[in-house]
């Protein structure tokens, strides 16, 4: 009789049936949490991959969802599927504080008290009259303590017209005003007299409401209006992202516009913007639509912003050889959300041109039924996505990820790191048996210091390959802090280690 047997390899089959291996708790929960969206997916919708959270919340350790929850908020700048952790762990752990620490140190805006609630009734069910009852004594601390990181402006800012007021948050959860000047803020919100806040979205809505003799009037007033909140330096970065188009449709005058392009190639104001990579795509692709011959200098600051956006990200030299593969099958061609234009797809290109642009001696190309290279320049980040974008149909929809090494393997081309961005639903749509498991294991005889990173843009919960073992790593999420993960991997670390780092 043998007592020491081999490790149980937990092999299942991927979306497209194909063998796959299943993660640990944690890295599945890390992975589901980092694509930031419980909207339906490809292969998945979104009810239930929400059962699928509550399941992992369930295996893994409260203080490790605590602590992911706080890295999506602060790490990885998401505000959505924080609070649905904060709920949910809030409904399976009580007794030691957690709960009511966590949900103080996620909630950074004022509208996200509101948030939290919302989801809180949706995940309880709660249809009855009093649909916010019962909240237990963690929830309640966590929200009264986060009712003191605000001020007047910041709560009349989010004041809006929604199912969950702040004045219905402020009689669930009691906060104790710090002061008097605390006090009277809350009286204000009991009596829903919050001061009217200037923003750009008050400005305009009341100057769409005025009468105008003529369309050419009310032009004059538009095109004036937005450059007074240029000029008076009352739009905030994202904002300015957002109203690139609505700028030039409007006229602005050159002067405006030069500030406006000033502005978004700031350094400092793109590292305090806190954007995710693909606003940026999106502002670029929203412009292309535009009729004005100045579009060209407002595409070359955002050019200039994302490079500021991605400067921190740890590179390679001349002597570490990189390929850099996107996957652009059918399934990556799903929209990130209901009203987003930007897709998986455009996620795992822009991301791919980010790493792209980091490495030196680097071959960039696109997987589908074939595996092609396209090489692009250095430079002009959102260009090569568009540029991969216009030729993702020379390669085909399937998603024969093995190809890129099996490429590697004919040429006997020996590289140093292959870094795939994909879904991780990796299948041969040959037929011949061939997969991306053991052709690594081949590669590794040409390459014994090759390593595989796969980015997983989806989150499904299984890989290709079995993940740390062979020099495999996997790396979730859509934002560049993705980055970090692969510094803390190539310093020996890895993404659950910079996880259970955060202090709570």
């Amino acid at each position: 009789m043998k007592f020491n047997l081999k490790a149980k390899v937990n092999k299942v089959l991927n979306h497209e049936g194909e063998k796959a291996y299943a993660l640990t708790p944690e890295i599945e929960l890390y992975t589901l949490v980092a694509v930031a969206t419980l909207d339906d997916q490809f292969y998945e919708k979104g009810e239930d991959k929400l059962n699928r959270l509550r399941q992992l919340i369930g295996k893994n350790d409260a203080g490790f969802v605590a602590k992911l929850a706080v890295y999506a908020r602060e790490q990885m700048y998401l505000r959505s599927i924080p609070l649905v952790l904060a709920v949910e762990l809030g409904k399976a752990h009580s007794g030691d504080g957690l709960v009511g620490r966590l949900v103080a140190r996620v909630i950074q805006r004022a509208d996200e008290i509101t948030e939290l609630l919302g989801y809180y009734q949706l995940a309880n069910g709660r249809t009855e009259v009093k649909k916010l009852n019962k909240l237990s004594k963690q929830m309640q601390k966590g929200l009264a303590d986060a009712f003191n990181k605000f001020d007047e402006y910041q709560f009349a800012k989010y004041n809006k017209d929604t199912q969950i007021k702040t004045r219905d948050a402020l009689f669930l959860v009691h906060p104790k005003a710090k002061d008097e000047a605390q006090q009277a803020l809350f009286d204000k919100i009991v009596k829903d007299e919050l001061m009217t806040p200037y923003t750009w979205e008050v400005e305009l809505s009341a100057l769409g409401q005025q009468p105008y003799k003529t369309s050419e009037e009310r032009a004059d007033a538009f095109r004036a209006k937005w450059e007074e909140l240029i000029f008076s330096n009352k739009l905030g970065y994202m904002a300015t992202l957002r109203n690139l188009r609505n700028f030039l449709e409007a006229g602005i005058s050159n002067d405006a516009l030069n500030k406006v392009c000033k502005y978004l190639s700031d350094e400092k104001a793109v590292a305090s913007s806190r954007q995710l990579p693909f606003r940026y795509l999106s502002a670029y692709r929203e412009l292309k639509e535009v009729k004005d011959g100045r579009v060209g200098v407002v595409l070359d600051a955002l050019e200039s912003a994302i490079l500021y956006s991605v400067a921190n990200i740890p590179g390679y030299d001349m002597n570490t050889r990189v390929v850099v593969a996107a996957d652009v099958s059918g399934s990556m061609q799903t929209y990130i959300s209901p009203k987003s234009k930007v897709q998986n797809f455009d996620i795992g290109l822009l991301l791919a041109m980010l790493m792209r642009y980091r490495c030196k001696n680097v071959i960039t190309g696109m997987f589908g039924n074939t595996w092609k290279a396209i090489q692009v320049p250095k430079v002009n980040i959102l260009a090569n996505v568009e540029t991969f974008r216009s030729r993702e149909g020379e390669v085909g929809y399937s998603t024969n990820g093995f190809l890129v090494i099996q490429d590697l393997l004919d040429r006997r081309q020996v590289v140093d790191k292959i870094m795939m961005f994909t879904d991780c639903q990796l299948w041969n749509s040959q037929g011949n048996g061939i997969n991306i498991a053991s052709l690594w294991k081949s590669y590794k005889r040409l390459a014994p210091n090759a390593k595989l990173y796969l980015f997983d843009l989806a989150g499904y919960g299984n890989t290709p390959l079995k993940v740390d073992q062979d020099d495999v790593y996997l790396i979730a999420g859509w934002s560049d802090k993705i980055f970090h993960v692969l510094q803390a991997i190539e310093e020996g670390g890895s993404a659950v280690e910079l996880i259970n780092a955060v202090p709570l």
